[in-house]
């Protein structure tokens, strides 16, 4: 029975005639794909994208050199220096990741008490030699500054499931 029925589904090409309303059906739908360059597909907020360092509004830097950001680090990709300043507080004084290490896990983030180090929304960050993907402490405040508002935003939105 098998035979009979290949025979006669290879003769009346059933499979050509069910690709080919496969098409037709996809043909006149709204197309999904986006023109990537000048179209962006939506991000969720969760997103972990390019690492930043925040500021307070009054420019002071959020970063209080807890070091927990790198204790976390499973790829041991966050170097930390800090020492105290005159008033008392600690800051960092170096604060470096080597992105050719990091593993976008996140967990910097979760452990940060203060929001200081995030990673943002760009995705965009794509380098042509291994030293740009070293980030000092005045690449990722450029970073912060850059991103700040979509940050917030974003950890705004995420604020209930934390």
């Amino acid at each position: 029975m098998s035979f009979i029925d290949r025979t006669l589904r290879s003769f009346l090409l059933l499979e050509l005639l069910s690709g080919m309303s496969l098409t037709l059906r996809y043909m006149f739908r709204k197309k999904v794909t986006i023109n990537y360059p000048y179209e962006g597909s939506p991000l969720s907020p969760r997103f972990r994208g390019e690492h930043a360092l925040r500021r307070y509004a009054n420019g002071e830097e959020r970063c209080i050199a807890c070091k927990l950001c790198e204790a976390v680090c499973p790829a041991l990709a966050i170097t930390i220096e800090a020492e105290p300043r005159d008033d008392g507080s600690r800051r960092t004084t170096r604060y470096d990741i080597d992105m050719t290490k990091c593993i976008y896990c996140g967990f910097c983030q979760e452990a940060c008490p203060v929001d200081a180090i995030v990673e943002g929304p760009n995705t965009e960050f794509s380098t042509e030699t291994r030293e740009e993907l070293y980030y000092n402490k005045d690449k990722l405040l450029a970073n912060g500054d850059r991103w700040e508002r979509e940050i917030a935003r974003n950890l705004e939105m995420d604020a209930p499931y934390r």
